[in-house]
C-alpha cells in the first residue's frame, strides 16, 4: 500500500518589526508582514507604520495647506494684536478697562507734542491703543466684518497695506485738526477700510447705501460729529487713506491697472500720511 504524501506544515509568519510576535495581516502598501500593533488603517486595507510615515505630506505641504485655509489670516492676527495689547494693559491696570486714560496709556497714544518731540512710534501705537472694552468691542467687531469682506478678494499684503494707510490717515487727521488730544484706538484704520470698500463698490457700477457699506459709515460719520470725545480728525483722515488706497486696490480688473501699482498706491497713501504728519507737528 502506498503512503500519501503529508503536506507541508503551515509556515507562521513573524512581523518584521517584532519577530517574536506573529503577523496575521501584511501592509497593503509593501507587503510586509506586520502585527496588528504595527499596521495602520488606511482608505484602502492596511499599511505599516512606516509607510504610513511616508504616506504624510511634508511640514512644508501640511503648512502650505493649513495656509491655504486661513483667507483672513491678517485680520485675526490684527484683532489679536488690539486684543493682546488691550489685556496687557488692563493687566498691569484695571481701571483702564473703564475707559479712561491711565498713566500706563500715556506711553501709547497719539499726542502732538510727544510726536514732536521725536515719539513717532506714536503714530502706529496709538492704533492698538482703545479706551474700555465697547471701544475695543465695536472697533474688532468692524475690523472683522470688513476683514471677511476685504482681506479674501485683495489678499494679505495688500489688505494690511490698506489698513496701515487708514491707520496712519487717521493720525495725520488727529495732528492736522486737534494736536493737542491724546487719541487712540483702530478706528481711523477701520474707518480706513470702511472707506475703500465704499470705492470698491462705486468701481463697480454698486451703489454702496445699497449696502450695508454705505450705511454703516455714514451712521458712524454721524456719531462721529454728533457724539463728544471721539476723534473727528482720526475718523476722516482714516477714511481719506483708505478711500485713496482703495481707488488703486480695489479697481476692477477691467480697468486695466498694473498689478504693481495696487501694492505702491497703499504704500505711498502710507508715506504721505506721515508727511502729513510730521508737517502737522512741524
Amino acid at each position: 500500500m502506498a503512503t500519501l504524501p503529508q503536506p507541508p506544515a503551515p509556515q507562521t509568519t513573524t512581523c518584521f518589526r517584532h519577530p517574536g510576535r506573529e503577523a496575521g495581516r501584511r501592509c497593503t502598501r509593501c507587503g510586509r508582514a506586520a502585527c496588528s500593533e504595527c499596521l495602520v488603517q488606511a482608505q484602502v486595507g492596511s499599511h505599516c507604520v512606516e509607510c504610513a510615515k511616508a504616506a504624510k505630506p511634508t511640514v512644508a505641504t501640511r503648512a502650505r495647506f493649513w495656509n491655504a485655509r486661513q483667507p483672513t489670516l491678517v485680520t485675526y492676527a490684527l484683532m489679536a494684536m488690539n486684543i493682546a495689547v488691550f489685556v496687557y494693559l488692563g493687566v498691569r491696570d484695571p481701571e483702564t478697562l473703564g475707559g479712561s486714560l491711565r498713566s500706563d496709556q500715556a506711553d501709547w497714544v497719539l499726542f502732538g507734542p510727544a510726536v514732536e518731540d521725536g515719539e513717532w512710534y506714536r503714530l502706529v501705537s496709538s492704533g492698538f491703543l482703545h479706551f474700555g472694552i465697547i471701544h475695543i468691542a465695536f472697533n474688532m467687531l468692524l475690523l472683522f466684518q470688513l476683514g471677511q469682506m476685504l482681506e479674501p478678494a485683495v489678499g494679505r499684503i495688500r489688505f494690511a497695506l490698506v489698513y496701515f494707510a487708514g491707520l496712519l490717515g487717521g493720525a495725520a487727521g488727529v495732528l492736522l485738526l486737534d494736536p493737542l488730544a491724546a487719541t487712540g484706538g483702530a478706528s481711523g484704520a477701520v474707518f480706513g477700510l470702511m472707506g475703500a470698500a465704499f470705492i470698491g463698490l462705486r468701481q463697480r457700477g454698486i451703489n454702496p447705501f445699497s449696502t450695508g457699506i454705505g450705511t454703516t459709515l455714514v451712521l458712524n460719520l454721524l456719531i462721529t460729529f454728533t457724539i463728544p470725545g471721539i476723534s473727528i480728525g482720526g475718523h476722516l483722515g482714516g477714511v481719506v487713506g483708505g478711500a485713496l488706497a482703495g481707488l488703486v486696490v480695489l479697481a476692477p480688473n477691467w480697468k486695466g491697472v498694473p498689478r504693481w501699482t495696487t501694492y505702491a498706491a497703499p504704500a505711498a497713501v502710507i508715506v504721505l500720511a506721515v508727511a502729513v504728519s510730521w508737517y502737522a507737528v512741524s
